[in-house]
């Protein structure tokens, strides 16, 4: 039967003000019906505060052969890579 739902992939925020985090995926029919199957799987230990549920068909991902092809330009501006300024003693761990 599961093969004949859609594949949902489930991100939880596990607290206000930290991103939403991939936990996994799950089959239903729609995204009501995901959404309520997120919550009794990935939650039971009440450790989520908010839910996404996306069709795993709608997420377009970067191949993992071109990864240098892909991630290498960056390494070239160093401006993007906040290395080089010096952080005042009293602003403590960023």
């Amino acid at each position: 039967m599961d093969q004949f739902m859609p594949l949902w992939e489930v991100f939880i925020r596990t607290r206000n003000g930290l991103a939403h985090r991939h936990v996994g995926s799950l089959h239903a029919a729609d995204a009501e019906m995901a959404l309520q199957a997120a919550r009794d799987v990935y939650t039971r230990r009440g450790e989520g505060v908010s839910i996404w549920v996306v069709p795993s068909a709608a997420i377009t991902a970067s191949d993992p052969a071109e990864t240098e092809m892909m991630f290498e330009p960056t390494g070239s501006k160093i401006y993007r890579h906040p290395t080089f300024y010096k952080i005042p003693d009293e602003v403590g761990h960023m």
